[in-house]
């Protein structure tokens, strides 16, 4: 039996800081996040490089336990973004004759190249999900990319528009959300962040997408909805573009950002009974918060969603930070739950 969740859990949003012995943080710093693989970044030759994920994986979610987080992530050690390490396991896409798409921040990317029906071939995720679950005995979070954002980070050579490439993305990541949950998942979560990126397309039909993916799905499921990495995007907008939408999404749980934003926590009040994971740490600096300031920012949700249904999380891109930072900011994050809950009781 895993221990039950206590009032204000805490977890990271999805990634975790790689070691410098596994990948090359200065070539990952300095590019966009990738789309298509891109194998130069790690320093590991082929043939060692599982295991040495494996090790590195294992790292961070003792790094985790130790901070005393209630949900545990694999890291996304192995992956070298969010959403290439799925994306390009799927059949369909042509990831050696890539095409190109303007990443959120309006730079062209080179991306996998739709060139036949979008199909999942296999589970890609479900092997990391076992082994998350063999290291630890906490209750365990995988993260997948969500189907929308996955067809606005592709060029579309085959299907006669965007929402039929979403579409099938969608029936792929809900064959893998049910596989994950089969194999022990406590927690899917999907990250859209080209939802806030590109609003009035994720009305059309990012939404369907969605909850297409969601379609018949049992177990707990996240949203995550980002302003992108604060290491590479460093300007905030006040509020989200697309948030209230979620209200009536059959997802159990949304993830925003809060912390390098100042958000304004008035958006909550939209998502009605949903539990909200929370960022409170912010990740465009090193530096690390003191205990108080962190649960000051949580403190400032209560006005608009009760403690039960909020999960203290980073904000998203934890990848970028050095490893004493990362675990430095878990330790405040958790020191700012311990406090709170002593706070209501």
């Amino acid at each position: 039996m895993r221990p039950s969740l206590p009032p204000l859990p805490t977890s990271l949003v999805g990634s975790y800081a790689q070691p410098d012995w596994l990948i090359d943080r200065a070539k990952l710093a300095g590019r966009f996040p990738p789309r298509v693989r891109a194998r130069e970044l790690w320093r590991i030759p082929p043939e060692h490089l599982a295991q040495a994920q494996d090790d590195a994986t294992e790292l961070a979610i003792r790094a985790q336990e130790r901070a005393g987080l209630d949900i545990v992530t694999d890291g996304e050690i192995r992956r070298e973004s969010y959403s290439n390490h799925f994306a390009t396991a799927l059949d369909g896409v042509d990831v050696d004759h890539p095409g190109t798409a303007l990443d959120r921040s309006g730079h062209p990317n080179p991306v996998p190249r739709i060139i036949g029906p979008i199909r999942r071939r296999h589970p890609v995720e479900v092997d990391d999900l076992r082994f998350l679950r063999a290291n630890t005995d906490r209750p365990v979070k995988m993260t997948v990319p969500g189907p929308f954002t996955m067809s606005r980070q592709a060029q579309n050579d085959h299907y006669p528009d965007a929402e039929a490439a979403a579409m099938d993305y969608a029936a792929a990541v809900n064959a893998e959300i049910r596989d994950l949950f089969a194999a022990g998942a406590d927690i899917v979560q999907i990250d859209e962040p080209y939802m806030q990126a590109r609003p009035e397309e994720a009305r059309a039909y990012g939404l369907a997408a969605l909850n297409a993916a969601l379609d018949g799905v049992t177990g707990t499921t996240a949203v995550h909805i980002c302003f992108g990495y604060a290491a590479i995007i460093h300007d905030r907008p006040e509020g989200y573009s697309f948030l209230p939408e979620l209200a009536g999404c059959p997802v159990d749980q949304v993830s925003i950002e809060t912390a390098q934003s100042g958000l304004d926590l008035g958006v909550l009040s939209d998502l009605k009974d949903k539990t909200v994971i929370l960022g409170v740490i912010d990740l465009s600096t090193p530096d690390v918060e003191p205990v108080e300031v962190v649960a000051g920012r949580v403190r400032r949700a209560f006005e608009r969603v009760p403690p039960e249904r909020i999960v203290i999380a980073t904000d998203c891109g934890m990848k970028y930070l050095p490893r004493a930072s990362a675990e430095g900011k878990m330790r405040a994050m958790a020191g700012a739950a311990r406090l709170l809950r002593a706070e209501i009781g």
